[in-house]
């Protein structure tokens, strides 16, 4: 052994324990315990978005895991017809896709609401949306709002 891996190996030296998802843990057991099982809803980022078209803004807050990348809720706040709207599920990543619906009946808008798009540099998507079942009526961009 060199006298530089006996210094680092030498008495005083703490080992550090990490478990598997990157945390500190006191001790060996510790780091190689079995996780508990964390439910995809236990995980939850709120994204703020905003889809563009030539004519309007729709304003969105996307709630969505980042560990699956599913789209756990959220609302389009402003700029669609009816607003707010809840949106009801989705994924974002290479590829974005958000659903939404309408609260309540009635009136001259739309019931459902479905964006797909591409992800482009800087940090947007490039796609479509669509209403009542149609994702490809209208082309958009849709950006992350830092």
């Amino acid at each position: 052994m060199t006298s530089a891996a006996q210094k680092r190996k030498g008495p005083g030296r703490e080992h550090q324990f990490v478990n598997a998802q990157g945390s500190e843990v006191k001790t060996r057991d510790e780091a190689f315990a079995v996780q508990r099982e964390v439910s995809a809803e236990a995980v939850q980022v709120t994204q703020k978005m905003a889809l563009h078209n030539q004519a309007l803004t729709f304003d969105m807050e996307v709630n969505y895991n980042p560990n699956t990348n599913a789209i756990t809720g959220g609302r389009i706040t402003t700029g669609i017809c009816g607003a707010p709207w809840d949106i009801t599920g989705g994924s974002i990543g290479s590829s974005l896709r958000i659903d939404a619906k309408r609260p309540g009946t009635g009136g001259n808008c739309a019931a459902t609401v479905t964006i797909i798009g591409q992800f482009q540099v800087p940090l947007s998507y490039r796609g479509t949306y669509g209403f009542n079942g149609q994702s490809t009526t209208f082309n958009c961009v849709t950006q992350l709002v830092c």
